[in-house]
């Protein structure tokens, strides 16, 4: 008896999911538990595993929206199709040169992309994932068979091709064409739209601009960072110091961690630090609870732990929920500066950017110094400019002097 394919529930908030891509293909034999298809919704995506072994019949396409609870197929019952071992040994036989011995490996991978890999002796391991999630697909077993150059021997002629050809680009078009393209959005970035302009419709926002020196904490992290991984295995980086330095500033500024309800403005008296971490999917805010009670080892795990979940598609709605404030570094997109836009209902977000050598007057002489533009947005409807200004002071002050952050002075 054929077994139904459910979509099961992802979120209490969550009643209906977008299927992003099927893993594979109709007719296809799949065992328990093998990932079938990635579900999409406005938080996080997801796989949907086999729950039995056997055929799979599809029942949705992709881009199809489905409730929770619905049938999107069924697997049949039954066992893997025999090997045709005699096929293959005659199709050896054809063969000027042997076959690659296929490497054994536990990456999450298409099934083209591991047969991809088979024909070129591929250790998927070494491969790195660009696709959803960071599945390994085809062109990503090629493009890393085009920067060893070089491949199995039954796939040397093939390989060849590949090395020579050019790096993938975008798409050109002819000069004066007037061609258009569509995209579907997907159901994260509907969601991100509307969160952005439920954002400028609910508060009355403002940024403020500020300055940091940061000779202090590079020279600092780069005394101690090599003591730092030994110790902690874990580099030293500059979020957890904006980090603790942004946990100052809110004590000293604790409207910057309230929100409007009705009539009321609630203070939290913890501090859950949003992360903005930028995937191929869109912007996602994973928090750090209680960041104030983390060192900066603590700290630089739960960020490197969110990194890796990003990467893979493995951050849960648990991840995503809450915060009170946000910490956002376009610095890593070389971004000088920029107006980043609150997470509602939060009040606050500060923005970092990237690191400047440029002229600044010190003591009256014009030296060169590691610039970084510190960027606060902030709800002026509970946030008045004093506090703002105030709170990015208290940010530039625990850099320039992060003896500070461990004084907490």
């Amino acid at each position: 008896m054929a077994v139904d394919i459910k979509i099961p529930s992802v979120g209490e908030s969550i009643s209906e999911v977008t299927i992003a891509q099927w893993f594979k293909k109709d007719g296809e034999f799949v065992k328990k538990d093998e990932p079938l298809l990635e579900m999409e919704t406005d938080k996080i995506n997801t796989e949907l595993n086999a729950p039995e072994s056997g055929i799979l019949k599809q029942g949705a396409s992709a881009g199809d929206v489905k409730a929770v609870g619905a049938v999107v197929g069924q697997i049949t019952p039954g066992v893997a199709p025999a090997e045709a071992a005699p096929a293959k040994k005659a199709e050896a036989t054809k063969s000027d040169a042997p076959a690659a011995e296929p490497v054994e490996s536990s990456a999450r991978a298409s099934s083209v992309a591991r047969k991809v890999a088979a024909e070129y002796g591929v250790n998927l391991d070494a491969v790195e994932g660009r696709g959803s999630g960071g599945r390994i697909t085809k062109d990503d077993v090629l493009a890393h068979v085009q920067g060893k150059g070089a491949a199995a021997p039954a796939a040397e002629a093939k390989a060849a091709a590949v090395v020579s050809a050019p790096a993938p680009v975008a798409i050109a078009h002819p000069a004066g064409s007037r061609e258009e393209t569509r995209e579907r959005m997907s159901t994260l970035r509907k969601r991100i739209a509307a969160r952005l302009v439920e954002s400028q419709h609910t508060a009355a926002m403002l940024t403020t601009f500020n300055e940091v020196d940061m000779t202090a904490v590079m020279e600092l992290r780069a005394k101690y960072k090599d003591g730092f991984a030994k110790k902690y295995g874990i580099g030293l980086g500059f979020m957890s110091f904006f980090v603790k330095a942004t946990i100052e500033a809110l004590r000293a500024n604790p409207r910057l961690n309230a929100y409007i309800q009705g009539d009321e403005i609630v203070y939290h008296h913890y501090n859950d630090i949003g992360v903005a971490v930028g995937t191929d999917k869109g912007l996602v805010v994973p928090v750090i609870r209680n960041a104030e009670s983390l060192t900066f080892a603590g700290i630089e795990k739960t960020i490197r732990d969110f990194a890796e979940k990003a990467k893979t598609g493995k951050l849960t709605l648990d991840d995503l929920s809450g915060g009170t404030f946000t910490v956002s570094n376009g610095g890593v997109y070389g971004s000088m500066m920029s107006t980043p836009i609150l997470n509602p209902p939060q009040s606050g977000i500060l923005g970092m950017h990237n690191i400047i050598k440029r002229p600044v007057a010190i003591n009256d002489q014009v030296v060169i110094r590691p610039m970084m533009y510190l960027a606060l947005s902030y709800d002026h409807r509970i946030v008045d400019g004093k506090e703002a200004v105030g709170f990015l002071v208290r940010v530039k002050e625990c850099i320039e002097a992060p003896e500070r952050l461990l004084l907490e002075i």
